[in-house]
């Protein structure tokens, strides 16, 4: 076998097992539930993956009890390909790469059946959009395939610390 073959045969082999991860990254995402689906139907115009952390702070509840309060998310987007495609940041906003951002209220949510120690899927409803550019059309965005980004189960002891817990999602936003 020559150099040049020797060299090709692991390219070969890699391409079909690059090709069977791929795909199962593909099927391994689940359809969005029904409830948080638009009832207006729309179509999709990007699906950004976030990989972050949501942001919890510790105050005292109606009660008088020191709690984890959630704050705000801080993440960073991707494109399908991995490539840096925005952020995610308080409002709750996304903001692409080209400048245009969309800020959404949430509607309904759901629990993650296939996590069930992540934080909850989401229908929310754009409440402004700014910029030109891939965003600026959403007037849906869900929050789907969550993994992690739960509060700590164990109760806070000091007002006004922080906890930030690694997440990651997909965003899919809908005109």
């Amino acid at each position: 076998m020559s150099v040049n073959a020797r060299a090709a045969r692991p390219l070969a082999i890699s391409m079909p097992v690059v090709a069977c991860l791929l795909a199962s990254c593909a099927t391994g995402r689940d359809a969005p539930p029904p409830e948080l689906r638009p009832a207006d139907g729309g179509r999709v115009i990007a699906t950004l993956r976030a990989a972050g952390v949501q942001v919890y702070q510790c105050k005292r509840d109606q009660g008088g009890q020191l709690v984890w309060t959630f704050r705000a998310p801080e993440a960073a987007l991707y494109d399908a390909y991995g490539r840096p495609a925005g952020k995610h940041y308080a409002g709750p906003t996304w903001e692409a790469s080209d400048g245009s951002k969309v800020t959404g209220k949430v509607l309904r949510q759901a629990a993650n059946a296939r996590e069930a120690d992540s934080i909850p899927l989401l229908l929310l409803q754009a409440t402004s959009s700014g910029g030109p550019g891939l965003l600026s059309t959403a007037r849906y965005v869900q929050r789907l395939n969550t993994q992690g980004g739960v509060a700590l189960p164990q109760a806070c002891s000091q007002e006004g610390i922080e906890n930030r817990m690694p997440y990651r999602a997909d965003y899919v936003f809908i005109d």
